[in-house]
């Protein structure tokens, strides 16, 4: 279920950050926020304005992230060898990471409330690459985890045949979306992220029925 589920709701997150700041901004506040060095000024402005559209993007994006904890782990058992062990190992890390960050994005918005949106922006600036890091930089470390993992995984999917270059192509650019605290969502995320979903789902649905074939062995260059 979380093959299907996860990709699928990771992808509604990413589209939910975007139309959520798209919604929230006027013209005028997304050519400021573009104008800033971080992200982060234009997500708590949006936050402001729409703060439960603003949290239901979060939230979602987060369950996207709990979701494909098991759907890596069931695609590396399927794969079933010890590259793509280490690479949904790498996954996982990196998904760990993302909850770090959303406990860091809620923590920021709730500041908005607490001291208001210029105080907070100010609080929170001063301290965003310490923030952004975590402790130690355990939180960012682990989030290289996202980019490693999803290169090991993709080959290890198509050294097995369980994948084709165009699914395991497809794995990796979803590999390849951003991490970090307080981040805008583009169109380009979401349609990364919807290749997930492409070489994901139909996966996934073959597992519930019990007709995923055994792996075969190295996929041709040109497959899918």
């Amino acid at each position: 279920m979380t093959l299907i589920l996860g990709p699928v709701v990771m992808c509604a997150g990413y589209l939910l950050r975007y139309l959520s700041t798209a919604t929230a901004l006027t013209p005028q506040q997304h050519a400021w926020a573009e104008a800033q060095p971080f992200a982060a000024y234009g997500q708590l402005l949006a936050y402001t304005s729409e703060p439960a559209l603003l949290t239901l993007a979060y939230a979602v994006f987060a369950l996207g992230a709990l979701l494909l904890f098991p759907a890596f782990v069931t695609l590396a058992q399927r794969v079933g060898s010890g590259l793509a062990f280490w690479g949904a190992t790498l996954l996982v890390a990196g998904l760990t990471s993302r909850l770090y960050f959303a406990g860091a994005d809620q923590t920021a918005f709730q500041l908005t409330e607490v001291l208001g949106l210029d105080q907070a922006t100010n609080a929170l600036m001063k301290e965003y690459v310490d923030i952004s890091y975590g402790p130690w930089r355990v939180p960012v470390w682990a989030s290289v985890g996202q980019y490693a993992g999803s290169l090991l995984l993709a080959v290890a999917g198509w050294r097995s045949g369980l994948f084709g270059t165009g699914r395991a192509v497809m794995l990796l650019l979803a590999g390849g979306t951003w991490m970090g605290v307080l981040k805008g969502a583009s169109i380009p995320d979401v349609l990364v992220t919807g290749l997930l979903c492409v070489a994901l789902v139909p996966l996934g649905a073959r597992v519930l029925l019990d007709r995923l074939p055994a792996p075969t062995g190295r996929s041709k260059m040109l497959s899918w």
